[in-house]
């Protein structure tokens, strides 16, 4: 088992978390048909940051391992990757309960329809499939879930 924690990102940790963005969303079946590029992902990292989202890295003896990426007033969970070799660790289920902790009136996600990895994943962890559509960004097939909430307030 991979040994973690999680903390709230800061500014010296985008480019790390560009990196896992774009290698675990290159991986087969996981992000668009042509992945965008890293320094467009890095880009997207600053921008989303400076728009409302929060961000917990999990974070193991070799740096961070992955993030996810939260817009609670949306109640939307951006975006969530775990670095490819720490894939069935631990950390995306972590990293998942931390959005529900920080959103536990509910919310809404989207992976790419063909990702069974992590459709199996999130309707494993309770949410529930609402839709299929096509990707706001790219066209291609995602599926939209939504957690209906834990009905416990944060502290």
């Amino acid at each position: 088992m991979t040994r973690f924690h999680l903390r709230m990102a800061n500014d010296s940790d985008h480019d790390r978390i560009a990196e896992i963005w774009h290698s675990s969303g290159s991986l087969p079946d996981v992000g668009p048909v042509e992945m965008p590029s890293h320094d467009f992902l890095r880009a997207r990292v600053d921008d989303e940051l400076a728009t409302g989202c929060v961000v917990t890295v999990a974070e193991g003896e070799d740096g961070l391992i992955g993030f996810v990426a939260i817009k609670p007033e949306a109640r939307y969970l951006a975006e969530l990757f775990v670095c490819p070799k720490h894939l069935q660790s631990g950390i995306g289920k972590a990293l998942l309960d931390e959005a529900k902790r920080a959103m536990a009136d509910g919310f809404t996600l989207f992976t790419t329809s063909r990702n069974a990895r992590a459709r199996r994943f999130y309707e494993r962890e309770g949410l529930i499939l609402d839709h299929e559509g096509p990707h706001p960004r790219w066209g291609h097939p995602v599926t939209h879930y939504r957690w209906t909430g834990s009905g416990k307030k944060l502290a």
